[in-house]
Protein backbone atom coordinates (compact mmCIF):
# COMPACT_ATOMS: atom_id res chain seq x y z
CA UNK A 1 0.00 0.00 0.00
CA UNK A 2 1.23 3.60 -1.19
CA UNK A 3 1.10 5.80 2.46
CA UNK A 4 2.77 9.12 2.92
CA UNK A 5 4.64 9.47 6.03
CA UNK A 6 2.56 9.06 8.92
CA UNK A 7 4.08 11.67 11.01
CA UNK A 8 4.52 14.50 8.51
CA UNK A 9 2.84 17.99 9.19
CA UNK A 10 -0.29 19.29 6.85
CA UNK A 11 0.25 21.28 3.62
CA UNK A 12 -0.50 24.76 4.14
CA UNK A 13 -2.52 26.38 2.07
CA UNK A 14 -1.63 30.59 2.22
CA UNK A 15 -3.56 31.50 -0.69
CA UNK A 16 -0.86 34.13 -1.81
CA UNK A 17 1.57 31.42 -2.08
CA UNK A 18 -0.23 28.89 -4.17
CA UNK A 19 -1.51 31.89 -6.29
CA UNK A 20 2.05 32.58 -6.85
CA UNK A 21 2.75 29.39 -7.89
CA UNK A 22 0.85 29.65 -11.10
CA UNK A 23 3.13 30.63 -13.60
CA UNK A 24 2.39 31.65 -17.15
CA UNK A 25 4.81 29.98 -18.87
CA UNK A 26 4.22 26.84 -17.30
CA UNK A 27 2.65 24.27 -19.37
CA UNK A 28 0.33 22.13 -17.33
CA UNK A 29 0.03 18.14 -18.59
CA UNK A 30 -3.50 18.66 -17.41
CA UNK A 31 -6.21 21.35 -16.48
CA UNK A 32 -9.05 20.34 -14.43
CA UNK A 33 -12.24 22.89 -14.24
CA UNK A 34 -14.30 22.01 -11.08
CA UNK A 35 -13.74 21.39 -7.50
CA UNK A 36 -16.36 19.01 -6.58
CA UNK A 37 -15.82 15.11 -6.17
CA UNK A 38 -15.13 14.47 -9.87
CA UNK A 39 -12.78 16.89 -10.57
CA UNK A 40 -10.56 16.29 -7.20
CA UNK A 41 -10.50 12.45 -7.56
CA UNK A 42 -9.32 13.37 -10.84
CA UNK A 43 -6.70 15.56 -9.68
CA UNK A 44 -5.55 12.68 -7.50
CA UNK A 45 -5.64 10.17 -9.67
CA UNK A 46 -3.85 12.22 -12.25
CA UNK A 47 -1.09 13.72 -9.54
CA UNK A 48 -0.54 10.55 -8.05
CA UNK A 49 0.47 8.72 -11.98
CA UNK A 50 3.65 11.44 -12.16
CA UNK A 51 0.96 13.98 -14.56
CA UNK A 52 1.60 17.56 -13.46
CA UNK A 53 -2.02 19.45 -13.06
CA UNK A 54 -3.53 22.33 -12.06
CA UNK A 55 -7.39 22.37 -11.07
CA UNK A 56 -9.34 25.97 -10.72
CA UNK A 57 -12.58 25.89 -9.15
CA UNK A 58 -14.79 28.98 -9.27
CA UNK A 59 -16.33 28.81 -5.45
CA UNK A 60 -15.01 26.64 -2.99
CA UNK A 61 -14.32 23.28 -2.69
CA UNK A 62 -17.61 21.18 -2.92
CA UNK A 63 -19.78 24.10 -2.50
CA UNK A 64 -22.13 22.35 -5.06
CA UNK A 65 -23.21 18.98 -5.52
CA UNK A 66 -21.24 17.55 -3.44
CA UNK A 67 -21.76 18.60 -0.26
CA UNK A 68 -25.26 18.37 -0.63
CA UNK A 69 -25.55 14.37 -1.01
CA UNK A 70 -27.52 11.96 1.00
CA UNK A 71 -23.92 10.90 2.65
CA UNK A 72 -24.30 7.34 1.35
CA UNK A 73 -21.68 5.37 -0.03
CA UNK A 74 -23.97 2.96 -1.71
CA UNK A 75 -23.81 0.40 -4.19
CA UNK A 76 -27.54 1.67 -5.89
CA UNK A 77 -29.74 -0.72 -4.80
CA UNK A 78 -32.41 0.10 -6.72
CA UNK A 79 -30.39 -0.99 -9.53
CA UNK A 80 -31.07 -4.22 -8.92
CA UNK A 81 -34.44 -3.31 -9.99
CA UNK A 82 -33.78 -2.29 -12.98
CA UNK A 83 -31.29 -5.39 -13.86
CA UNK A 84 -27.99 -2.84 -13.84
CA UNK A 85 -25.53 -5.63 -12.07
CA UNK A 86 -22.61 -4.16 -13.38
CA UNK A 87 -23.50 -0.91 -12.11
CA UNK A 88 -24.18 -2.27 -8.71
CA UNK A 89 -21.18 -4.46 -8.69
CA UNK A 90 -18.55 -1.39 -9.70
CA UNK A 91 -20.37 0.55 -6.95
CA UNK A 92 -19.78 -2.07 -4.42
CA UNK A 93 -15.78 -2.64 -5.34
CA UNK A 94 -15.32 0.86 -4.92
CA UNK A 95 -17.99 1.38 -1.78
CA UNK A 96 -15.23 -0.90 0.03
CA UNK A 97 -12.13 0.95 -1.65
CA UNK A 98 -13.37 4.37 -0.10
CA UNK A 99 -14.13 3.03 3.43
CA UNK A 100 -10.44 1.75 3.50
CA UNK A 101 -8.72 4.61 2.28
CA UNK A 102 -10.69 6.84 4.18
CA UNK A 103 -11.76 5.54 7.51
CA UNK A 104 -12.12 8.24 9.47
CA UNK A 105 -14.68 9.64 6.94
CA UNK A 106 -16.57 7.05 5.84
CA UNK A 107 -18.17 3.87 8.09
CA UNK A 108 -20.43 0.95 6.96
CA UNK A 109 -24.08 1.90 8.48
CA UNK A 110 -26.86 -0.73 9.23
CA UNK A 111 -30.67 0.12 7.14
CA UNK A 112 -33.45 -1.07 8.36
CA UNK A 113 -35.81 -1.62 5.84
CA UNK A 114 -40.12 -2.28 7.70
CA UNK A 115 -42.15 -3.84 5.78
CA UNK A 116 -46.07 -3.48 5.80
CA UNK A 117 -47.12 -5.70 3.28
CA UNK A 118 -46.88 -9.68 3.23
CA UNK A 119 -45.08 -9.57 0.41
CA UNK A 120 -42.69 -6.83 0.86
CA UNK A 121 -40.14 -8.67 3.68
CA UNK A 122 -39.50 -11.93 0.66
CA UNK A 123 -39.71 -9.20 -2.25
CA UNK A 124 -36.64 -6.96 -0.91
CA UNK A 125 -34.85 -9.30 1.50
CA UNK A 126 -34.09 -11.88 -1.64
CA UNK A 127 -32.88 -8.73 -3.61
CA UNK A 128 -31.01 -7.51 -0.96
CA UNK A 129 -29.01 -11.02 -0.82
CA UNK A 130 -28.55 -10.45 -4.31
CA UNK A 131 -26.52 -7.51 -3.44
CA UNK A 132 -24.20 -8.93 -0.82
CA UNK A 133 -23.54 -11.79 -2.95
CA UNK A 134 -22.60 -9.07 -5.89
CA UNK A 135 -20.39 -7.18 -2.93
CA UNK A 136 -18.39 -10.77 -2.42
CA UNK A 137 -15.76 -9.97 0.10
CA UNK A 138 -16.42 -6.45 0.21
CA UNK A 139 -19.70 -7.01 1.63
CA UNK A 140 -19.99 -4.71 5.07
CA UNK A 141 -22.51 -7.15 7.06
CA UNK A 142 -24.76 -9.82 6.13
CA UNK A 143 -28.66 -9.26 5.13
CA UNK A 144 -31.73 -10.29 7.77
CA UNK A 145 -35.01 -11.22 7.46
CA UNK A 146 -36.42 -9.71 11.20
CA UNK A 147 -39.52 -10.52 12.86
CA UNK A 148 -42.09 -8.05 13.87
CA UNK A 149 -40.36 -8.00 17.30
CA UNK A 150 -37.29 -7.92 15.67
CA UNK A 151 -37.73 -4.84 13.90
CA UNK A 152 -39.48 -3.25 16.80
CA UNK A 153 -36.37 -3.92 18.72
CA UNK A 154 -34.25 -1.88 16.47
CA UNK A 155 -35.90 0.97 15.91
CA UNK A 156 -38.53 1.72 18.66
CA UNK A 157 -39.44 4.89 17.46
CA UNK A 158 -40.60 3.44 13.66
CA UNK A 159 -44.84 3.47 13.30
CA UNK A 160 -45.58 0.14 14.33
CA UNK A 161 -48.71 -0.34 13.14
CA UNK A 162 -49.91 -2.72 10.30
CA UNK A 163 -46.08 -3.59 10.68
CA UNK A 164 -45.05 -7.42 10.00
CA UNK A 165 -41.22 -7.33 10.04
CA UNK A 166 -37.79 -5.86 8.22
CA UNK A 167 -34.88 -6.76 6.35
CA UNK A 168 -31.87 -5.06 7.69
CA UNK A 169 -29.08 -4.77 5.32
CA UNK A 170 -25.31 -2.92 5.17
CA UNK A 171 -24.25 -0.03 2.95
CA UNK A 172 -21.85 2.92 3.76
CA UNK A 173 -21.97 6.49 4.72
CA UNK A 174 -19.92 9.06 5.05
CA UNK A 175 -18.71 13.34 5.34
CA UNK A 176 -18.74 14.44 1.69
CA UNK A 177 -17.30 17.59 1.95
CA UNK A 178 -15.03 16.82 4.02
CA UNK A 179 -14.16 13.96 2.11
CA UNK A 180 -13.62 16.35 -0.89
CA UNK A 181 -11.10 18.10 1.20
CA UNK A 182 -9.09 15.31 2.10
CA UNK A 183 -9.19 14.56 -1.77
CA UNK A 184 -7.60 17.96 -2.41
CA UNK A 185 -4.98 17.82 -0.01
CA UNK A 186 -4.25 14.52 -0.90
CA UNK A 187 -3.43 16.12 -4.55
CA UNK A 188 -1.48 18.84 -3.30
CA UNK A 189 0.53 16.36 -1.54
CA UNK A 190 0.96 14.40 -5.01
CA UNK A 191 1.83 17.59 -6.35
CA UNK A 192 -0.98 18.82 -7.86
CA UNK A 193 -1.72 22.87 -7.43
CA UNK A 194 -5.57 23.39 -6.46
CA UNK A 195 -7.39 26.56 -6.21
CA UNK A 196 -10.77 27.71 -5.10
CA UNK A 197 -11.76 31.34 -5.96
CA UNK A 198 -10.37 31.16 -9.20
CA UNK A 199 -13.20 31.16 -12.17
CA UNK A 200 -12.72 29.71 -15.91
CA UNK A 201 -13.85 32.29 -18.03
CA UNK A 202 -12.67 30.99 -21.36
CA UNK A 203 -10.69 28.16 -23.13
CA UNK A 204 -7.59 28.84 -24.71
CA UNK A 205 -7.02 27.23 -28.49
CA UNK A 206 -3.84 26.92 -30.49
CA UNK A 207 -4.51 26.05 -34.31
CA UNK A 208 -8.31 24.77 -33.16
CA UNK A 209 -7.47 22.63 -30.50
CA UNK A 210 -7.93 23.47 -26.54
CA UNK A 211 -4.83 24.36 -25.32
CA UNK A 212 -5.55 25.95 -22.01
CA UNK A 213 -7.76 28.74 -19.96
CA UNK A 214 -8.22 32.16 -19.01
CA UNK A 215 -8.83 32.59 -15.01
CA UNK A 216 -9.75 35.28 -13.11
CA UNK A 217 -9.08 35.33 -9.14
CA UNK A 218 -12.57 36.33 -7.80
CA UNK A 219 -10.83 37.63 -4.55
CA UNK A 220 -8.48 40.34 -6.87
CA UNK A 221 -10.00 40.34 -10.41
CA UNK A 222 -6.60 39.46 -11.63
CA UNK A 223 -6.64 37.52 -14.35
CA UNK A 224 -4.14 34.25 -15.46
CA UNK A 225 -3.61 32.49 -18.39
CA UNK A 226 -3.19 28.39 -17.81
CA UNK A 227 -1.35 26.30 -20.61
CA UNK A 228 -2.17 22.56 -20.55
CA UNK A 229 -1.55 19.86 -23.11
CA UNK A 230 -5.58 18.27 -22.08
CA UNK A 231 -8.27 20.30 -20.37
CA UNK A 232 -11.31 18.74 -18.12
CA UNK A 233 -14.46 20.23 -17.49
CA UNK A 234 -15.78 18.43 -14.37
CA UNK A 235 -18.11 21.30 -13.06
CA UNK A 236 -21.07 18.86 -12.74
CA UNK A 237 -24.43 20.48 -13.93
CA UNK A 238 -22.38 23.38 -14.88
CA UNK A 239 -20.79 21.59 -17.65
CA UNK A 240 -23.04 22.68 -20.54
CA UNK A 241 -21.74 26.25 -20.10
CA UNK A 242 -18.06 25.65 -20.96
CA UNK A 243 -19.22 23.18 -23.67
CA UNK A 244 -21.42 25.69 -25.02
CA UNK A 245 -17.81 28.10 -25.15
CA UNK A 246 -16.36 25.49 -27.04
CA UNK A 247 -19.23 25.27 -29.92
CA UNK A 248 -21.38 22.38 -28.54
CA UNK A 249 -25.17 23.03 -29.61
CA UNK A 250 -26.76 19.70 -27.23
CA UNK A 251 -27.36 20.14 -23.51
CA UNK A 252 -25.81 16.87 -21.53
CA UNK A 253 -27.55 17.54 -18.22
CA UNK A 254 -30.79 17.37 -16.87
CA UNK A 255 -30.31 18.64 -13.38
CA UNK A 256 -32.54 17.11 -11.08
CA UNK A 257 -32.51 18.51 -7.14
CA UNK A 258 -32.74 16.25 -3.77
CA UNK A 259 -34.25 18.15 -0.69
CA UNK A 260 -32.71 16.78 2.37
CA UNK A 261 -34.18 17.93 5.77
CA UNK A 262 -32.24 17.47 9.41
CA UNK A 263 -34.12 17.11 12.70
CA UNK A 264 -33.43 16.37 16.10
CA UNK A 265 -31.83 12.73 16.96
CA UNK A 266 -34.63 12.66 19.36
CA UNK A 267 -37.17 11.50 16.31
CA UNK A 268 -34.67 9.03 15.17
CA UNK A 269 -32.11 7.66 17.98
CA UNK A 270 -31.68 4.47 16.16
CA UNK A 271 -27.99 3.93 15.21
CA UNK A 272 -29.60 1.93 12.37
CA UNK A 273 -30.88 4.17 9.42
CA UNK A 274 -34.39 3.64 7.58
CA UNK A 275 -34.75 3.09 4.25
CA UNK A 276 -38.33 2.73 2.64
CA UNK A 277 -37.65 1.71 -1.11
CA UNK A 278 -41.18 3.10 -2.19
CA UNK A 279 -43.13 6.04 -1.06
CA UNK A 280 -46.80 7.11 -2.28
CA UNK A 281 -45.01 8.58 -5.74
CA UNK A 282 -42.59 5.91 -6.23
CA UNK A 283 -39.79 7.71 -4.43
CA UNK A 284 -37.55 6.48 -1.49
CA UNK A 285 -36.73 7.62 1.96
CA UNK A 286 -34.22 7.10 4.00
CA UNK A 287 -33.90 8.90 7.66
CA UNK A 288 -30.10 8.49 8.30
CA UNK A 289 -28.45 9.27 11.97
CA UNK A 290 -25.55 11.57 10.87
CA UNK A 291 -23.03 13.97 13.07
CA UNK A 292 -25.99 13.94 16.06
CA UNK A 293 -28.64 14.33 13.93
CA UNK A 294 -30.82 12.93 11.51
CA UNK A 295 -31.22 13.33 8.18
CA UNK A 296 -34.76 12.75 6.10
CA UNK A 297 -35.01 12.93 2.17
CA UNK A 298 -34.96 13.17 -0.26
CA UNK A 299 -36.74 13.95 -3.60
CA UNK A 300 -36.34 13.93 -7.12
CA UNK A 301 -37.08 16.92 -9.09
CA UNK A 302 -36.50 18.21 -12.16
CA UNK A 303 -35.16 22.49 -12.39
CA UNK A 304 -34.26 24.30 -15.54
CA UNK A 305 -32.23 26.93 -13.61
CA UNK A 306 -28.70 26.27 -11.82
CA UNK A 307 -28.44 28.50 -9.04
CA UNK A 308 -25.67 28.08 -6.69
CA UNK A 309 -28.01 27.83 -3.48
CA UNK A 310 -31.45 25.85 -4.64
CA UNK A 311 -34.20 26.25 -2.49
CA UNK A 312 -36.32 23.52 -1.90
CA UNK A 313 -40.11 23.69 -3.13
CA UNK A 314 -42.92 23.75 -0.84
CA UNK A 315 -44.42 20.73 -1.97
CA UNK A 316 -41.00 18.88 -1.41
CA UNK A 317 -40.47 19.97 2.06
CA UNK A 318 -44.25 18.80 2.07
CA UNK A 319 -43.61 15.35 1.37
CA UNK A 320 -40.47 15.08 3.47
CA UNK A 321 -42.60 15.56 6.51
CA UNK A 322 -45.57 13.48 5.28
CA UNK A 323 -44.21 10.36 4.28
CA UNK A 324 -41.78 10.83 7.87
CA UNK A 325 -45.19 11.02 9.25
CA UNK A 326 -46.14 7.76 7.69
CA UNK A 327 -42.78 5.69 9.20
CA UNK A 328 -41.88 7.43 12.41
CA UNK A 329 -44.18 7.18 15.59
CA UNK A 330 -43.29 10.86 16.07
CA UNK A 331 -43.50 13.00 13.31
CA UNK A 332 -41.76 16.24 12.43
CA UNK A 333 -43.55 19.17 11.65
CA UNK A 334 -41.94 22.24 10.01
CA UNK A 335 -40.73 23.78 13.57
CA UNK A 336 -39.10 21.07 14.09
CA UNK A 337 -36.30 21.06 11.29
CA UNK A 338 -33.26 22.21 12.12
CA UNK A 339 -31.33 22.70 8.65
CA UNK A 340 -32.50 22.11 4.88
CA UNK A 341 -30.60 21.78 2.27
CA UNK A 342 -31.00 21.50 -1.88
CA UNK A 343 -28.33 19.43 -4.17
CA UNK A 344 -28.62 19.35 -7.76
CA UNK A 345 -27.89 16.01 -9.34
CA UNK A 346 -26.02 16.21 -12.85
CA UNK A 347 -28.57 13.56 -14.71
CA UNK A 348 -27.00 12.83 -17.78
CA UNK A 349 -29.67 13.56 -20.61
CA UNK A 350 -30.36 11.23 -23.49
CA UNK A 351 -30.50 12.66 -26.83
CA UNK A 352 -33.70 14.24 -27.56
CA UNK A 353 -34.90 14.11 -24.14
CA UNK A 354 -37.55 16.46 -23.01
CA UNK A 355 -35.86 16.70 -19.58
CA UNK A 356 -39.42 15.39 -17.45
CA UNK A 357 -38.80 12.04 -16.15
CA UNK A 358 -35.29 12.59 -13.98
CA UNK A 359 -35.88 9.26 -11.98
CA UNK A 360 -35.34 7.52 -15.71
CA UNK A 361 -32.37 9.52 -16.86
CA UNK A 362 -29.05 7.81 -16.26
CA UNK A 363 -27.12 8.36 -12.84
CA UNK A 364 -24.68 6.59 -14.83
CA UNK A 365 -20.84 9.06 -15.79
CA UNK A 366 -20.12 9.81 -18.79
CA UNK A 367 -16.86 11.02 -20.82
CA UNK A 368 -17.34 12.72 -23.75
CA UNK A 369 -14.40 14.57 -26.10
CA UNK A 370 -14.56 17.23 -28.63
CA UNK A 371 -13.19 18.13 -31.79
CA UNK A 372 -10.99 20.60 -30.08
CA UNK A 373 -9.97 18.29 -27.44
CA UNK A 374 -12.30 19.48 -24.51
CA UNK A 375 -12.67 16.56 -22.23
CA UNK A 376 -16.17 16.52 -20.37
CA UNK A 377 -17.05 14.46 -17.93
CA UNK A 378 -20.61 14.25 -15.95
CA UNK A 379 -22.76 11.97 -13.95
CA UNK A 380 -22.65 9.40 -11.68
CA UNK A 381 -22.30 9.28 -8.09
CA UNK A 382 -20.14 9.91 -4.88
CA UNK A 383 -19.56 5.91 -4.32
CA UNK A 384 -17.73 5.84 -7.89
CA UNK A 385 -15.67 9.13 -8.24
CA UNK A 386 -12.44 7.24 -8.31
CA UNK A 387 -13.45 4.79 -11.42
CA UNK A 388 -14.87 8.02 -13.03
CA UNK A 389 -11.48 9.33 -12.57
CA UNK A 390 -9.85 6.20 -13.78
CA UNK A 391 -12.34 6.51 -17.33
CA UNK A 392 -11.53 10.12 -17.84
CA UNK A 393 -7.88 9.41 -17.19
CA UNK A 394 -7.80 6.84 -20.21
CA UNK A 395 -10.00 9.20 -22.78
CA UNK A 396 -7.26 11.61 -22.05
CA UNK A 397 -4.45 8.96 -22.82
CA UNK A 398 -6.59 7.22 -25.96
CA UNK A 399 -7.37 10.81 -27.55
CA UNK A 400 -3.61 11.26 -28.07
CA UNK A 401 -4.14 14.79 -25.25
CA UNK A 402 -1.78 12.46 -22.23
CA UNK A 403 1.01 10.06 -22.83
CA UNK A 404 0.32 7.44 -20.19
CA UNK A 405 2.19 7.07 -17.21
CA UNK A 406 1.04 3.50 -16.22
CA UNK A 407 -2.35 2.27 -14.26
CA UNK A 408 -4.04 3.91 -11.50
CA UNK A 409 -2.42 4.54 -8.02
CA UNK A 410 -5.36 5.20 -5.93
CA UNK A 411 -7.32 2.04 -4.96
CA UNK A 412 -4.22 1.72 -2.13
CA UNK A 413 -3.78 4.99 -1.65
CA UNK A 414 -5.08 6.69 2.07
CA UNK A 415 -6.26 9.54 1.69
CA UNK A 416 -5.09 12.66 4.34
CA UNK A 417 -6.08 12.10 7.55
CA UNK A 418 -6.10 8.32 7.67
CA UNK A 419 -2.67 7.52 7.46
CA UNK A 420 -1.05 5.87 10.66
CA UNK A 421 -4.30 5.15 11.69
CA UNK A 422 -5.36 1.86 13.04
CA UNK A 423 -7.81 0.56 11.22
CA UNK A 424 -6.97 1.58 7.57
CA UNK A 425 -7.31 -1.32 5.33
CA UNK A 426 -9.03 -3.54 7.69
CA UNK A 427 -12.35 -1.11 8.07
CA UNK A 428 -14.02 1.48 9.40
CA UNK A 429 -12.82 3.42 12.57
CA UNK A 430 -14.90 5.72 13.41
CA UNK A 431 -18.92 6.42 13.80
CA UNK A 432 -20.12 9.28 12.21
CA UNK A 433 -23.63 8.82 14.11
CA UNK A 434 -21.29 10.31 16.60
CA UNK A 435 -21.64 14.36 16.84
CA UNK A 436 -19.19 16.07 15.23
CA UNK A 437 -15.99 16.59 16.17
CA UNK A 438 -12.12 15.92 16.27
CA UNK A 439 -12.78 12.06 14.59
CA UNK A 440 -13.07 13.67 11.16
CA UNK A 441 -9.03 14.84 11.76
CA UNK A 442 -8.41 11.35 11.82
CA UNK A 443 -4.59 11.02 12.50
CA UNK A 444 -4.27 14.92 12.07
CA UNK A 445 -6.03 15.27 15.73
CA UNK A 446 -2.19 15.53 17.18
CA UNK A 447 -1.69 18.35 14.49
CA UNK A 448 -4.97 20.15 15.68
CA UNK A 449 -4.38 19.61 19.19
CA UNK A 450 -0.63 22.24 19.11
CA UNK A 451 -2.58 25.38 17.86
CA UNK A 452 -3.90 28.00 19.32
CA UNK A 453 -7.10 27.57 21.02
CA UNK A 454 -7.48 23.91 21.26
CA UNK A 455 -9.22 24.42 24.51
CA UNK A 456 -11.83 26.90 23.50
CA UNK A 457 -14.59 25.79 22.24
CA UNK A 458 -16.83 28.28 20.12
CA UNK A 459 -20.01 25.12 20.01
CA UNK A 460 -19.85 21.97 21.70
CA UNK A 461 -18.42 20.85 18.35
CA UNK A 462 -16.10 23.54 16.80
CA UNK A 463 -13.09 24.61 18.50
CA UNK A 464 -11.31 27.57 17.59
CA UNK A 465 -8.29 25.43 16.94
CA UNK A 466 -10.47 23.91 13.90
CA UNK A 467 -11.10 27.36 12.41
CA UNK A 468 -7.19 27.77 12.38
CA UNK A 469 -6.44 24.89 10.99
CA UNK A 470 -9.53 25.48 8.32
CA UNK A 471 -7.78 28.71 7.39
CA UNK A 472 -3.60 27.23 7.84
CA UNK A 473 -4.46 23.93 5.92
CA UNK A 474 -8.02 23.46 3.99
CA UNK A 475 -8.04 26.25 2.08
CA UNK A 476 -10.52 27.96 4.00
CA UNK A 477 -11.34 31.58 3.35
CA UNK A 478 -14.95 32.85 4.80
CA UNK A 479 -17.18 31.73 7.59
CA UNK A 480 -19.40 29.82 4.86
CA UNK A 481 -16.47 27.95 4.28
CA UNK A 482 -15.33 26.93 7.86
CA UNK A 483 -19.08 26.46 9.09
CA UNK A 484 -20.48 24.90 5.93
CA UNK A 485 -18.07 22.25 4.52
CA UNK A 486 -14.95 22.51 7.12
CA UNK A 487 -17.30 22.01 10.20
CA UNK A 488 -21.25 20.55 8.79
CA UNK A 489 -22.86 23.05 11.36
CA UNK A 490 -24.42 24.99 8.77
CA UNK A 491 -25.92 21.68 7.56
CA UNK A 492 -27.27 20.71 10.89
CA UNK A 493 -28.12 23.78 12.75
CA UNK A 494 -28.67 26.63 10.80
CA UNK A 495 -29.72 28.66 13.88
CA UNK A 496 -26.62 27.73 15.78
CA UNK A 497 -24.27 28.77 12.32
CA UNK A 498 -25.38 32.00 12.28
CA UNK A 499 -25.17 32.37 16.52
CA UNK A 500 -21.51 31.24 15.85
CA UNK A 501 -20.43 33.02 12.63
CA UNK A 502 -19.08 36.55 14.15
CA UNK A 503 -16.84 34.51 16.55
CA UNK A 504 -15.09 32.05 13.58
CA UNK A 505 -14.81 35.81 11.33
CA UNK A 506 -12.97 37.22 13.80
CA UNK A 507 -10.37 33.79 14.13
CA UNK A 508 -10.56 33.77 10.13
CA UNK A 509 -9.77 37.43 9.56
CA UNK A 510 -6.52 37.02 11.72
CA UNK A 511 -5.31 34.21 10.20
CA UNK A 512 -6.13 35.45 6.55
CA UNK A 513 -6.24 39.05 6.61
CA UNK A 514 -9.22 38.86 4.57
CA UNK A 515 -12.87 40.00 5.21
CA UNK A 516 -14.61 36.63 6.11
CA UNK A 517 -18.18 37.65 4.97
CA UNK A 518 -19.89 37.22 7.84
CA UNK A 519 -23.14 39.39 7.08
CA UNK A 520 -23.43 37.00 3.91
CA UNK A 521 -23.15 33.98 5.90
CA UNK A 522 -25.71 34.76 8.37
CA UNK A 523 -27.88 35.68 5.25
CA UNK A 524 -27.32 32.36 3.75
CA UNK A 525 -27.64 30.58 7.01
CA UNK A 526 -31.24 32.20 7.08
CA UNK A 527 -32.36 29.59 3.92
CA UNK A 528 -31.55 26.96 5.05
CA UNK A 529 -34.22 27.14 7.92
CA UNK A 530 -37.90 26.80 7.67
CA UNK A 531 -38.53 29.17 10.71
Amino acid sequence: MQTLPPLSPPLPTRRVDLVAQLQADTVYDLAVVGGGATGLGLALDAASRGYRVVLVESDDFAKGTSSRSTKLVHGGVRYLAQGKLYLVREALHERSTLLRNAPHLAQALPFVMPTYAWWEKPFYGIGLKVYDALAGASGLGRTEFLSRQDTLACLPTVQAEGLRGGVKYWDGQFNDAKLALALARSAAGQGALLLNRMRADRLRYTEGQVSGLQCTDTLTNQTHEIQARCVVNATGVWVDALREQDGSTQAMVAPSQGVHLVVDKSFWPNPEALMVPKTADGRVLFAVPWLGQVILGTTDTPRDDLAREPLAFEAEIDFILQESARYLKRAPGRHDVKSIWVGLRPLVKPPQSDGDHTKALSREHTVVVSRSGLVTVTGGKWTTYRAMAEDVLQKCVDHARLLPRGPAQTAHLPLVGAVGMVGVGAGPAVSLGEPEGAHSYGSEQAWLAQLPGANHWLTPSLSEAMVRFAARYEYALSVEDVLARRSRLLFLDARLAAQTAPAVGDILQSETGLDPDVQGFVKLAAQYRLD
